[in-house]
């Protein structure tokens, strides 16, 4: 036997959220003198991209968190530095020296 056959996953996928097109992602709308709750995402402003349906809050207070998490490390990704060009050499190990340590010519 390979995998599952039945029950829930043993991992919890992320969802791909989109921002509600009732309240535009503000999870508001205007009402006639005040602003209300929207309905059709539950006053979050996300909803399932596939479904076009609002989540559960217990399931959307996950997915938000893992979307967030991924975020974040896009963000630290973007926020290190890469080398181009000449220096990419110089920037990491290359194991080319005598017991694996690094060589650059020099």
């Amino acid at each position: 036997m390979t995998g599952k056959s039945h029950g829930p996953s043993f991992k919890k996928h992320m969802i791909k959220l989109a921002e509600c097109p009732t309240c535009q992602g503000r999870g508001v709308v205007q009402g006639v003198f005040h602003e209300l709750s929207c309905d059709a995402c539950s006053a979050s402003g996300w909803i399932d991209r596939w479904t076009n349906q609002a989540m559960p809050l217990g399931e959307l207070v996950a997915q938000l968190g893992m979307n967030l998490r991924a975020a974040l490390g896009q963000i630290e990704q973007l926020k290190r530095p890469h080398a181009g060009g000449p220096e990419a050499g110089y920037q990491g190990s290359n194991q080319r020296g005598a017991g694996g340590t690094n060589y650059t010519g020099d």
